[in-house]
């Protein structure tokens, strides 16, 4: 049998987890069923969609669907190039996205990340989940 090399390695943001592990209906689940995406994130943003995340159904959604994300290291002490414009708690995961090769960072952060939403900063686009999935 032939595996399909992913296509695409799809760093997801904090509030993307959160997002489809807050409804079972969640749209975004659908994510998790494409064959050419690699689903990958950081534990700092694992850590911050399970403490937002109330109720225990939740939680066990999150559990589940972390089971096939690929969790990579924080970029930690990684210098802040130029035009990123960040507040220091998003640094670490547009850091954690271009240390792991993403080719797109995912996040519904408008407020924080809207100045580099459609661009693309050290190979990763930067795109909502919305965009990504109208491709």
């Amino acid at each position: 049998m032939t595996r399909t090399k992913p296509r695409d390695r799809v760093f997801l943001d904090a509030n993307v987890l959160f997002s489809a592990a807050y409804r079972a209906d969640s749209g975004l689940r659908r994510l998790w069923k494409y064959r050419s995406v690699a689903l990958i994130t950081s534990g700092y943003a694992a850590e911050e969609a399970s403490r937002n995340l109330e109720d225990v159904d939740q939680q066990r959604r999150l559990g589940e669907l972390l089971k096939k994300v690929e969790i990579v290291p924080e970029s930690l002490g990684r210098h802040e190039p130029e035009g990123w414009n960040l507040l220091e708690k998003d640094r670490p995961i547009l850091a954690a996205a271009i240390r792991a090769e993403a080719t797109h960072l995912l996040t519904g952060d408008t407020r924080h990340f809207g100045h580099l939403m459609g661009s693309t900063v050290e190979g990763v686009q930067v795109l909502r989940p919305a965009q990504y999935l109208r491709r």
